[in-house]
């Protein structure tokens, strides 16, 4: 029998995504490492010719016209994740992931925006000397969720 308050889901997206490969190898890993749903924030979004694997047809895709209105979205329940290099960001290697989650990526180039890092319960960064390409950021975020919970860290 199912215990439905050991459930949990994330959902993974970017805001303000420059391009779209990037969009789509992000989309790919997310099918491939269980995410429930996948997003994008802003104007930037354009279709994707390298979403290989059709992720957006295997699972739910949302779009949101800017911050407030992901915001407003985000599921009952669910916990914002913010991935960005900032001081007040803990190592993703000391990090306990939400059981009910969405991780929010900043685009290459501009990174989150200040009301989305202020707005995050959490925000979560690597033990890198620079940033690292959008997509590998948000594959290692779901390599790290999947690890630990295969290993027992439990999600709280």
């Amino acid at each position: 029998m199912i215990d439905t308050l050991e459930q949990g889901f994330f959902g993974i997206g970017i805001q303000n995504g420059k391009t779209p490969e990037n969009l789509g190898v992000l989309w790919r890993s997310a099918q491939n490492m269980g995410a429930s749903f996948i997003f994008t924030v802003g104007k930037r979004y354009a279709k994707q010719a390298c979403d290989t694997h059709k992720a957006t047809g295997a699972m739910p895709y949302f779009h949101y016209d800017n911050f407030d209105d992901f915001y407003a979205h985000l599921p009952k329940g669910a916990v914002l994740v913010g991935v960005e290099l900032d001081d007040k960001a803990v190592n993703l290697e000391e990090f306990k992931h939400p059981r009910r989650c969405v991780y929010l990526l900043g685009a290459e180039d501009n990174g989150l925006t200040k009301t989305a890092i202020e707005k995050s319960h959490h925000l979560v960064k690597f033990d890198t000397r620079l940033s690292v390409n959008v997509s590998v950021a948000g594959s290692i975020i779901m390599y790290d969720r999947n690890l630990k919970a295969k290993f027992g860290q439990t999600l709280y």
